[in-house]
């Protein structure tokens, strides 16, 4: 039997199909000025605890804040007869967001308080400084796969304002542009993979370098609200590579609030030994 279709079916029929489909809703006419329902908003995603940038914006109108509550870094350099151990504690770095569109969101990145320290064993000396660090603006925009499918990317430049005080900078504008990539991978499992270029002053002082960072994170609900995750970084710069292994914990709070912790530990000697660190992350 040869069975054409009315119109009048295909009408009826249509918009279970689009269900079925599971469409992502039209977010286009959400902005800065007229913010996206609550009943709209995608799943909280957050550019921390790990290294590896999220590939998902903030939804237009909203703010998001992120945070390190405190985090601490140890290094010490006993390269060519050397001994210096440096340490660092950092008080509020923090991530404050604005979704701009339903694709766009901008960030103000800026450390409220860091306490560097400086013992150099070999010449008796130590050194203390404190204060504010340097903003950076950054721009993140996503591609695709904001509001569904297996896989979501972001591009995201930046520009870093030499705002620090007490020497806690190096007094120089820079810059540069993150890629990262999410994947939705089987058994629950995530996977975030991101290239980074950063245009930063050399160690000379004379011009500028250019550094890539890659890294590759993998993430998991671990029981509940309970997630953890895994991650490898690397930088290539014009001295010995870096290289570090991380691992934490997040823990969600409802909806909104996301509470964490972290270890990062360096894998080569041109690495910051280890850095230990507690952190949240909040919208409104």
């Amino acid at each position: 039997m040869n069975f054409k279709a009315s119109p009048c079916l295909a009408t009826f029929l249509l918009p279970a199909v689009l269900l079925a489909a599971d469409v992502p809703a039209d977010k286009s006419a959400y902005t800065l000025f007229n913010r996206t329902p609550a009943s709209q908003l995608r799943e909280l995603s957050t550019d921390r605890p790990d290294l590896t940038e999220s590939a998902y914006t903030v939804d237009a109108g909203w703010w998001q804040v992120e945070m390190d509550i405190s985090a601490y870094t140890h290094a010490r350099d006993t390269l060519d007869g050397a001994d210096t151990k440096t340490t660092s504690v950092s008080y509020a770095n923090m991530n404050v967001k604005v979704g701009l569109t339903s694709n766009i969101d901008l960030q103000t990145v800026f450390s409220t308080y860091t306490v560097e320290r400086e013992n150099d064993r070999i010449a008796g000396t130590r050194d203390e400084l404190s204060g504010f660090g340097d903003i950076t603006s950054r721009l993140k925009i996503n591609l695709w796969g904001n509001d569904g499918g297996t896989t979501a990317f972001t591009l995201m430049p930046y520009v870093k304002w030499p705002t620090a005080q007490r020497r806690l900078g190096n007094d120089s504008v820079e810059g540069g542009l993150i890629a990262p990539l999410a994947v939705e991978l089987p058994a629950g499992w995530g996977m975030g993979v991101m290239t980074e270029f950063d245009l930063v002053r050399n160690a000379a002082d004379d011009g500028y370098r250019l550094d890539w960072m890659n890294s590759i994170t993998f993430s998991h609900d671990i029981a509940g609200s309970l997630g953890g995750y895994v991650e490898f970084v690397s930088v290539i710069t014009e001295g010995p590579e870096i290289a570090s292994f991380d691992c934490g914990l997040t823990y969600g709070i409802g909806e909104h609030v996301q509470v964490d912790c972290g270890a990062n530990i360096g894998l080569t000697r041109a690495t910051e030994d280890y850095t230990i660190f507690a952190g949240l992350a909040f919208r409104f």
